[in-house]
């Protein structure tokens, strides 16, 4: 089982059982719902995933798809698409209490990615903020 939850601790979640599978989806419509270059998802049947506190907004982001969001702080949670997937729930990994329990298997709808997304790993890594210049 996994638990997480929103930003501010208004909404509680938790999912039974293993994801069907894990993903970072790099479409425009998680970018910019997100405002991230992509977004972790991990896709669990409905039956599995229950919300143990608060009560989601949820916002219809297209025709089919809904993403449920903390109504106080923001924060992106749940994604479902009963046209495309029915009976299927998505949960941003990144909401998990142990996000590193959700490592995703692929990156999904690359055709919409931004382009430097491809080569970001070879970009250079700080522990904490880089040096300042002086």
């Amino acid at each position: 089982m996994i638990t997480g939850g929103c930003h501010c601790g208004a909404i509680r979640y938790q999912a039974e059982g293993e994801p069907l599978t894990s993903a970072l989806c790099h479409c425009r419509d998680c970018r910019r719902h997100a405002g991230a270059p992509m977004v972790g998802w991990a896709m669990y049947p409905q039956d599995a995933v229950k919300v143990t506190k608060g009560t989601p907004k949820v916002y219809a982001s297209s025709e089919h798809g809904r993403r449920h969001f903390c109504a106080d702080c923001g924060t992106g949670l749940f994604y479902a698409n009963a046209h495309v997937l029915p009976g299927i729930v998505d949960i941003q990994s990144a909401t998990c209490d142990d996000p590193d329990s959700l490592r995703p298997q692929a990156h999904i709808q690359v055709a919409e990615r931004i382009s430097w997304t491809a080569n970001a790993h070879e970009l250079p890594t700080f522990e904490r903020y880089p040096p300042q210049q002086g």
